[in-house]
């Protein structure tokens, strides 16, 4: 996996954005290079059990889903959380291959892209968020780099604590 330059090819917020958003899905998929099956599924850190690289790539992909299709769109939630288990992204993604997962995230990810493409920057989410504001495609692209951007840290701790391999 080959990582996309963060500097966009132009200047205008939309590629800016979009760039910045790509660079930390990259990112995350390139830390998984290389990483075992077995190394894929465990847990390492003794206060989140959940915490697996596959977990958080499986949490990237339906955080994605969630904003775009849910809020942004208004679309019915068909995630895999449910009220007994808000994080069972993250628990059942140990019963995937990481090659699946990320597979599903980039096929996933390219949709997301023509969704951005054809909608404008101003355009507001057809559901509102807990405070009851709808918030609008931009604040969106910024979310979600931020998430990625945050949990790409902890894919850096579990792959040094794996095997070693520490990277940008």
């Amino acid at each position: 996996m080959t990582r996309i330059d963060d500097t966009p090819p132009a200047w205008d917020e939309r590629t800016q954005l979009t760039t910045f958003l790509d660079y930390a899905r990259d990112t995350a998929r390139a830390k998984c290079a290389g990483v075992s099956a077995d190394n894929a599924r465990k847990a390492l850190l003794p206060g989140s059990p959940l915490m697996t690289m596959s977990g958080v790539i499986n949490h990237l992909r339906w955080v994605e889903y969630y904003w775009f299709q849910v809020v942004f769109l208004g679309e019915e939630d068909r995630g895999p959380w449910i009220e007994e288990d808000p994080d069972r992204e993250m628990r059942i993604a140990v019963d995937f291959p990481l090659t699946q997962l990320l597979d599903e995230y980039a096929e996933q990810s390219a949709h997301y892209r023509e969704l951005v493409a054809g909608n404008a920057l101003d355009k507001q989410a057809q559901r509102a968020v807990r405070n009851g504001l709808h918030v609008d495609l931009r604040w969106i692209l910024l979310h979600l780099t931020e998430e990625t951007a945050r949990h790409n840290g902890h894919l850096d701790i579990l792959r040094e604590m794996l095997d070693g391999t520490t990277g940008d």
